[in-house]
């Protein structure tokens, strides 16, 4: 058949097979799960295509004017024409600027394979047809009913006639007919608003309260005067006792002809509601961004000897994450986030043990010697990639359990994307900017209207004001200003690099493209007035591109027909043929045609980077962060009332040491720590001596030990350890009897049931640990020793778990494929389609369409043997060693020794196959 009489598909599959390999890599990287696995030809893809879950699936990617045109679509008739489409969308009034919008729109939908068909037959894929078209338990978002034609479906030819006389018609000799006059009468214009103007004021009432839906209403067995006027001329129409509805073509008629009542062709704007120095956005995340450190250290060093145990259910129990909060100071949903953001980073995991807890993972130790900025730069990488939602915790899962910190059912598919998202948005905006947050969830809801509510979408029920997507959203702004990645709610410079993108500086303006290309990164072509007015900006103050990625940031359409090419050209097959003997394959698999100028472009926060390409931005980012952060300091200011100031970070040996000498008693920008005897005795305890902690804080401090200070630490000094305890249970041994005696008439020491055993010498009936901290509670310095009589030195045991790594994101289903992937399946699925659809020569055995061939060995072997000599290509089955039947086109290149070497155009190489494993050959017919 001739490409040039490319005559109008008649299925879906047929409308796949006059793809060339650019719309093809289109479709199968936007609709992932239709190449999993991968199909064997391309009816077997348009069967997948039309299934109900990777229906719902497109339908939940499409944006909200996508989805009106299938609405549309699915109340148009079966097929509809583009201008019957334009009608529906547009109105009689026709709206330019949904106009304009619509081929983008029907563009949309026809790359997803949702539409197929030329202009003037559009066929909307039955699965989404039933899913959008009107039905009484499934009422249309468009809100319209049914036609007249299913409306009268069940009414008797006689009440048929009557309603026929009544509206002003002439009688028919049949239903059908009947029906198809009072069709073109609701569908005339004129006619129409003759008949209607002639309706008494309370009919017309009646249709205006049911024309924008819902089309159903009540009556009573004896109807008013206005109603029985509307029955009478089919204007409502019975469909259950009690019930009647609105036709749907007199409801068209009512709109004006539209569909929709407010048609959004236009992706709203996100409007900034602040604007700052770009400067003082950088400077407030990066304080931000060291407090993040700080937080996350202050974390895992409370947890450092072994964190709280780990719930049976997995995961933080209630209790102890309201202690965590209150030893971060932080409320509980912050402290959930601190707990997940260091577990989704690798530095925290259950240590696999008969009594488990959490503790850091040896990767921890690794992280705390690297740079500050490398270090923030993990932690907002696996922030941007973690598919946890910190804000689920406190909430209830499906069967009414409580969602705990650290547990199950935390993932959500969509974290990832919604993340990207809005911090797109955000990177679309002016340096420094700000946006209103319902600005951001608006516009999210025009770009995923459907995405809102888990499971089954179900047009025409009411979303929830906060499903699931806005909740992840405004999460995403609270917490993107809490690790640094926005300042005073505008997006930094290392946020931008974060993401990948250039500076707002950097490109020459806003690109307008497809749904949410409005001020997009990618600056590619789309539909004309698609962009809003938040487009990047460059002006004073602006951050430029310097030292980003250049690659273009995150990725425009991954591959979607645009402005730039043909989608997939990468890595699909050029315009070399495969130079194979026999080589049958047809045109269209060689050819790069130029897409479509009306095709949209993807949202580009939707295509996540590749890992190579979100290392190479998280590295960019720390290079951006770290001349933003405070240099650590090596000295501390004493003051005379026993307390230190750090006036900014410290460096660690002067904070670990400051932090077992003192006691932390406010943070902030500066530091105060206080000292105490017990503080003073914890760094004793550690092993240090009274000079030591006097050459340590002259070495450190930038004023002179204050007197009260030194005191302190000598007076300590000299009680500490006086007392010594051991396990006898336990004992205090101590050279000074009068002390001994002292601690016996204490009544404090009741509970610990001492009793002297030498003039020098208490037993104890309790173990070692209550009684050192029973004696400290009652003022005392005592020390415990080993049992050769030595002083025990306590320092922090860190413990640590096994190696783990870092929790895996869910995916929301199959991951998009890349190049290298969709060259070879579409390969795969070309060279089986050619091997199901090849002509072949007649015989007089042939199989049945999807069926192997069948031949006995001798016509096989002699059939083989002749295409080597005719360099014919042939069409095979073959099932292999594990049982698998398959068909092929193979160009046979020779046959010895059981076996046939030939040119296999499904995997495009040569093959060698057992002859005893082919079923049957069968020639194919001269094109």
């Amino acid at each position: 058949m001739s490409q040039e009489a490319n005559p109008a598909p008649r299925s879906l599959a047929e409308a796949l097979r006059a793809r060339d390999d650019a719309s093809l890599a289109a479709l199968l990287r936007s609709r992932p799960d239709l190449i999993t696995p991968v199909p064997t030809d391309l009816t077997q893809l348009a069967t997948r295509a039309g299934t109900r879950a990777s229906v719902l699936r497109a339908l939940e990617r499409l944006d909200r004017f996508a989805l009106q045109t299938a609405e549309a679509l699915a109340v148009a008739p079966d097929p509809a024409s583009r201008a019957a489409l334009l009608g529906l969308m547009a109105g009689d009034a026709r709206d330019e600027t949904v106009a304009a919008a619509l081929p983008r729109a029907l563009a949309t939908l026809r790359e997803q394979a949702l539409v197929w068909g030329d202009d003037e037959r559009l066929r909307l894929v039955r699965t989404a047809r039933e899913l959008l078209a009107p039905s009484p338990g499934h009422p249309s978002p468009t809100g319209l009913g049914p036609t007249v034609h299913e409306a009268t479906s069940g009414m008797s030819p006689g009440r048929i006639q009557e309603i026929v006389t009544t509206a002003g018609l002439a009688s028919t000799h049949d239903s059908v007919s009947a029906v198809t006059a009072l069709t073109a009468l609701f569908t005339h214009r004129k006619k129409m608003a003759k008949l209607l103007s002639g309706a008494p004021e309370g009919s017309l009432e009646v249709l205006s309260r049911l024309v924008w839906g819902p089309p159903y209403g009540q009556v009573t067995p004896e109807p008013a005067a206005h109603l029985r006027w509307l029955l009478d001329r089919g204007l409502l129409l019975p469909t259950a006792p009690g019930t009647v509805v609105l036709p749907r073509e007199v409801a068209l008629h009512l709109r004006a002809g539209r569909a929709h009542r407010e048609p959004e062709p236009l992706p709203p704007a996100v409007e900034p509601a602040a604007t700052h120095r770009p400067q003082g956005v950088d400077a407030a995340a990066a304080g931000q961004a060291y407090t993040a450190l700080a937080t996350v250290e202050e974390l895992l060093k409370d947890w450092d000897e072994g964190g709280p145990a780990v719930l049976r259910a997995g995961g933080l129990s209630v209790r102890d994450l309201k202690r965590t909060a209150v030893a971060l100071d932080a409320p509980e949903p912050v402290a959930a986030f601190w707990v997940e953001l260091a577990y989704a980073a690798g530095l925290l995991a259950s240590d696999g043990e008969a009594d488990e807890r959490y503790a850091a993972t040896p990767f921890y130790d690794e992280w705390r010697e690297r740079p500050p900025a490398e270090r923030w730069a993990l932690l907002a990488g696996a922030w941007l990639t973690a598919t946890r939602a910190p804000g689920l915790v406190g909430g209830r899962d499906a069967k009414d359990r409580t969602l705990s910190a650290l547990g199950p059912g935390l993932d959500r598919s969509a974290a990832p994307e919604v993340r990207h998202r809005v911090l797109t948005l955000l990177a679309g905006l002016p340096a420094g900017a700000a946006p209103a947050p319902e600005s951001i969830l608006t516009r999210l809801h025009w770009e995923r209207p459907l995405r809102g509510t888990a499971g089954t979408p179900r047009p025409g029920r009411d979303t929830p004001a906060e499903d699931l997507r806005t909740r992840l959203a405004r999460w995403t702004l609270t917490e993107a200003e809490l690790l640094g990645v926005t300042g005073r709610g505008a997006l930094s410079t290392q946020g931008r690099a974060l993401l990948g993108a250039p500076g707002p500086g950097a490109s020459g303006g806003p690109g307008p493209g497809g749904p949410g290309e409005g001020g997009e990164l990618t600056g590619a072509a789309g539909a004309a007035g698609a962009a809003d007015s938040t487009g990047a900006v460059g002006g004073a103050g602006a951050v430029g591109a310097g030292g980003l990625p250049g690659a273009g940031g995150l990725r425009g359409g991954g591959g979607l027909p645009g402005a730039g090419g043909p989608a997939g050209a990468s890595g699909m097959p050029g315009s070399g043929e495969p130079g194979g003997p026999g080589d049958k394959l047809p045109v269209h698999h060689h050819r790069a045609s130029a897409a479509p100028a009306t095709a949209p472009t993807a949202p580009a926060s939707l295509v996540p980077l590749s890992p190579a390409e979100q290392a190479v931005a998280t590295a960019t980012a720390a290079r951006l962060l770290a001349p933003l952060l405070p240099e650590p300091l090596d000295h501390v200011l004493l003051q005379a009332d026993l307390t230190a100031v750090a006036p900014g970070p410290l460096e660690r040996p002067l904070a670990e040491m400051l932090g077992v000498l003192a006691d932390v008693e406010s943070k902030g920008g500066a530091t105060v720590y206080r000292f105490t005897p017990g503080s003073v005795r914890r760094a004793l305890d550690a092993g240090r001596t009274a000079a030591d902690l006097h050459d340590f804080l002259a070495r450190h401090s930038r004023t002179p030990i204050p007197q009260p200070l030194a005191y302190l630490i000598d007076d300590v000094a000299r009680k500490h350890g006086h007392l010594r305890i051991g396990a006898a249970s336990a004992y205090v041994r101590c050279d000074d009897d009068a002390l001994l005696t002292e601690i016996l008439a204490d009544k404090r020491a009741i509970a610990l049931r001492l009793r002297r055993l030498a003039p020098t010498v208490l037993a104890a009936q309790s173990d070692p640990a209550a009684l050192l901290e029973g004696l400290r509670a009652m003022g005392f310095a005592p020390a415990a020793e080993s049992a050769e009589g030595d002083v025990l030195i306590t320092r922090a045991h860190a413990h640590r778990t096994p190696p783990r790594t870092a929790p895996e994101p869910v995916p929301d289903g199959p991951p998009p494929p890349d190049g290298t992937l969709l060259s070879a399946a579409i390969r795969a699925i070309r060279a089986g389609d050619l091997a199901a659809t090849a002509p072949r020569k007649p015989t007089g055995t042939d199989p049945a369409a999807g069926e192997l061939p069948r031949t006995s060995a001798a016509e096989t072997l002699a059939t083989v043997q002749a295409a080597v000599l005719t360099g014919d290509s042939l069409w095979i089955g073959y099932v292999n060693a594990e049982g698998a039947a398959s068909q092929r086109v193979i160009a046979p290149i020779r046959v010895e020794g059981g076996f046939v070497t030939a040119y296999d155009h499904t995997a495009d190489e040569v093959r060698t196959y057992p002859l005893h494993r082919i079923t049957g050959v069968a020639e194919l017919a001269e094109e």
